[in-house]
């Protein structure tokens, strides 16, 4: 049985699909992969961030882009928040916002 993708929100959806082609269409690629293998590509494609997080780590010509998600059950993928990456390191406040949102979702 395949995976699902889901999103935490219709904005969500909408950022991510805003990105830069090409990072958008690494994006598209990974999950396409994550819903016939499962969510745990490993390097370079998906890293577990820790506390069950993970993320889509998405990489084009213009950049890179990260998407957070998590797991359900019932083989749901939940893509928590997207963003393109301008610095190194992962900024906090986007971390903290998918943590957020993970949370919102499990207690559900």
């Amino acid at each position: 049985m395949n995976y699902e993708i889901l999103f935490f929100a219709a904005s969500v959806q909408a950022q991510i699909e805003k990105w830069p082609l090409g990072l958008y269409a690494s994006f598209v690629r990974i999950s396409e992969q994550m819903v016939m293998s499962g969510p745990n590509l490993g390097m370079p494609y998906t890293k577990a961030m820790g506390e069950g997080l993970f993320e889509i780590r998405a990489r084009g010509p213009e950049g890179i882009g990260r998407a957070f998600y998590c797991c359900m059950k019932g083989k749901r993928i939940i893509i928590l928040h997207g963003f393109v990456k301008k610095t190194q390191a992962t900024p906090t406040k986007e971390l903290r916002l998918a943590k957020q949102r993970m949370k919102e979702v499990l207690n559900d």
